[in-house]
Parts: C-alpha cells; sequence; structure tokens
C-alpha cells in the first residue's frame, strides 16, 4: 500500500460551467475524495466539471462529470439531475460503480475471460444520463471535431475502454485485422456489438456476449453522414469516410449539435 496515493493527496480539480451554487464544488471535491479512498490502485487525478443549464425549463439542468484516472486508467461518469447537489450525489454512486466494474472487467479479461455483460448492465445507471437538447435540424452543426491515433487493442478491450469511459460508442483499430472498428451497445437489448470496415470473420469467436454487426459500414463524405444521422435518429453514425478511407463517427452532442471523431491520417 505504499505506493497508494491517499485521497487527501489527490488535487480534485473542479471547474464550473453556468450559475452553479457556490457550495456545490467543495461538495463535489469531497465526495469525490470519498470515492477515491476506497480504491485500491494508485489514483493519479481526478477532474470534475459541473454544468448548470442557462435554460430552467430543461427537466434536468444540473450535469455532473468526473474523470479519475485510476492507475493509468481513465475511469468517467457522467449525471444529471434536478439540482446540482443531486447530482453530485449520483455521481458519486456512479463513479464507484464504474469503478469496481472497471476493475472486475480487466481482471476477468487478464484470466482469460471475455466481456462479462452482467458486469456492466447490473446498476448501469443509463437513466441517469443527461438528456440531448434539441435542436431543429437545419440549426445543428458540426461544432466539435476531434481527430486522434487509433488505439490498436482487441474489440474486449475496446469495451472495457467504451464502458470505463461512459460513451456510446468506441473508436479503434482492431487489432487482428488492421481494421477501422467500432464497438457500441445496442439499443435494444443494451449488448455490445463491434462493426468494422473489413471483415472480421464470421467464424472469429468473442468470448462474452460480444457480437458482430452484419450491416455493412456506409461510405460517405461527411455531409453524407450528417444526411444519415438526420434520417436514421441514431446517437452516431460509424462512417467510411470516402475522403480519407478511415472509420470515422458523427454523433449527436448534448447541446443538440454534432461532434466529428476522425482518426489521423
Amino acid at each position: 500500500m505504499s505506493g497508494l496515493r491517499t485521497s487527501e493527496e489527490v488535487d480534485v480539480q473542479v471547474r464550473n460551467r453556468g450559475r452553479v451554487p457556490d457550495e456545490a464544488g467543495a461538495y463535489a471535491r469531497r465526495k469525490v475524495l470519498v470515492v477515491i479512498s476506497h480504491v485500491s490502485e494508485p489514483v493519479l487525478s481526478a477532474r470534475v466539471k459541473l454544468t448548470q443549464a442557462a435554460h430552467a425549463s430543461a427537466a434536468r439542468p444540473a450535469t455532473a462529470q468526473a474523470v479519475v484516472d485510476v492507475n493509468g486508467r481513465p475511469v468517467r461518469a457522467h449525471v444529471a439531475a434536478t439540482t446540482m447537489f443531486e447530482a453530485v450525489d449520483l455521481l458519486q454512486e456512479r463513479l464507484t460503480a464504474r469503478i469496481a466494474r472497471a476493475r472486475r472487467y480487466r481482471v476477468r479479461g487478464s484470466r482469460g475471460g471475455g466481456p462479462d455483460d452482467r458486469t456492466w448492465r447490473e446498476g448501469s445507471g443509463h437513466e441517469h444520463r443527461p438528456h440531448r437538447q434539441y435542436l431543429p435540424a437545419d440549426e445543428r452543426r458540426i461544432i466539435r471535431h476531434k481527430a486522434f491515433s487509433l488505439a490498436r487493442q482487441t474489440p474486449q478491450d475496446a469495451v472495457i475502454d467504451l464502458e470505463a469511459m461512459d460513451h456510446d460508442f468506441w473508436l479503434f483499430t482492431d487489432l487482428a485485422s488492421g481494421h477501422d472498428s467500432v464497438v457500441y451497445r445496442d439499443a435494444v437489448g443494451g449488448r455490445h456489438r463491434m462493426a468494422s470496415l473489413g471483415t472480421t470473420g464470421r467464424q472469429r469467436d468473442f468470448e462474452g456476449p460480444l457480437s458482430v454487426s452484419t450491416v455493412p459500414v456506409p461510405e460517405s463524405d461527411v455531409d453524407g453522414a450528417v444526411q444519415r444521422l438526420r434520417l436514421t435518429g441514431l446517437p452516431f453514425v460509424f462512417f467510411h469516410d470516402t475522403g480519407t478511407g478511415r472509420g470515422s463517427v458523427l454523433y449527436h452532442r448534448y447541446d443538440g449539435h454534432y461532434g466529428l471523431i476522425t482518426p489521423v491520417l
């Protein structure tokens, strides 16, 4: 235990957006420190963002997000509530659960087992995630474009990152095939699925409840992906970008606009 940083040694950085109550930042810092105090691995950093929506008419105007670096692996939680203090309480619960499940998942993977779907579905808390703001289609814009080098990893490791970061999807390069791919949760059953630019081989076996989508990945430019996202109403579109030849993701942001993620060429 001598190599661990105690909760008092971790500087929890809190950032506010909007008219956040004065005591909410200190309250969030205390709650995250409680979570950290029960982590058995080194915690390298912790960041919290509290956002109070400008529109009082929003159903859950208070959102809280935390990213904790646990021994080099970030774990993220994101919740929304009617008040900021309620959001922070929910954040504590969800962050605690995320860290615990991430550890169980990694232990299971290190022992040769595949993803256990129950590990993520039990107490997932998705009902407390923020709702997306509605904007008319003609007002939506791509206001964030993030390009980065995709991790080369197995689909099972991609699922671990997907769930640890509390995202809707995870873009990566499949270690076995070398193809740009994405893992995500099926909207109906909540199970994990994978889509890839190239064939992964139907004979390829995955440990655990991870299935491969047989629907061809659409080929289009970014404008075509925008049209597809509008027509389908899906939270994101994974597409084969005809301009770059790589796999990219266009997604709905919580503010109602679009975000675009592309691999570094």
